[in-house]
């Protein structure tokens, strides 16, 4: 599926084979229970594209990630109230993950900020909660398996720079970034359930200008604590 996934122009069984260093015989049979299935398509040209199935399994991550309706319905009225995009994150299998999004129309759009999204933990307000809630070695050890890629000349990618950053965030009372995901672009993020167990604990954070996370940040801070107490008394209830 990842094969045919990235080559949007689709390919044969016997290119499938290469790429995922199968025999012929195993591909055919694995593209023809696919096919079968609705996973993949074959085009006129032999070539196979990405089925329509694989959006219904998307929906049904979605509908798994964000939780109760209400989840989704606070999200939206924080975003609709300030303007911002609100995003949940949490512990997918040991990475960290978007889980639900709301998006606000004074925040630029960011097509990578969708729930499924697992990368730039380092980067983002959202990420850098969860990654305050491990110890420094467990921290570490999750930076050297993902790693600390720069996604702007601001994104910090040392873990020294990223603890002394997560230690001023835990005085805040609030995680936040300027320009380390994307320039022009700051991000800011508080707890919403914080379990001794990692795969329960979730995060909110916000997306908004640079410019007005650093004039109102109490009232940012403000606003998130508040939606994220309503937050943690909808998923108290599941």
């Amino acid at each position: 599926m990842e094969a045919v996934g990235q080559s949007p122009r689709g390919l044969t069984v016997k290119q499938i084979a290469r790429r995922c260093d199968f025999t012929v015989a195993t591909t055919y049979h694995l593209v023809r229970t696919l096919a079968y299935e609705g996973y993949v398509i074959r085009r006129e040209n032999g070539t196979y594209v990405v089925g329509l199935e694989i959006a219904d399994r998307y929906r049904e991550l979605v509908l798994a990630f964000r939780g109760p309706s209400a989840v989704t319905d606070r999200l939206r009225r924080a975003a609709a109230e300030t303007g911002y995009s609100h995003y949940l994150g949490r512990f997918i299998g040991g990475r960290i993950a978007v889980t639900a999004a709301a998006e606000g129309p004074r925040t630029p759009p960011l097509d990578d900020l969708v729930p499924g999204y697992d990368e730039a933990a380092h980067a983002t307000a959202l990420g850098k909660a969860l990654l305050a809630t491990m110890s420094a070695d467990q921290r570490w050890r999750f930076l050297k398996e993902y790693g600390m890629r720069a996604y702007t000349s601001a994104t910090l990618t040392s873990p020294e720079a990223l603890d002394s950053d997560l230690a001023a965030g835990d005085r805040r009372g609030m995680q936040i970034e300027i320009g380390q995901f994307r320039q022009g672009l700051a991000c800011a993020a508080v707890m919403v359930v914080n379990d001794r167990d990692p795969d329960r604990r979730v995060v909110l954070a916000c997306a908004l200008p640079p410019a007005e996370l650093m004039s109102s940040a109490k009232v940012v801070r403000t606003r998130l604590l508040a939606t994220a107490h309503h937050l943690a008394t909808v998923l108290a209830e599941q």
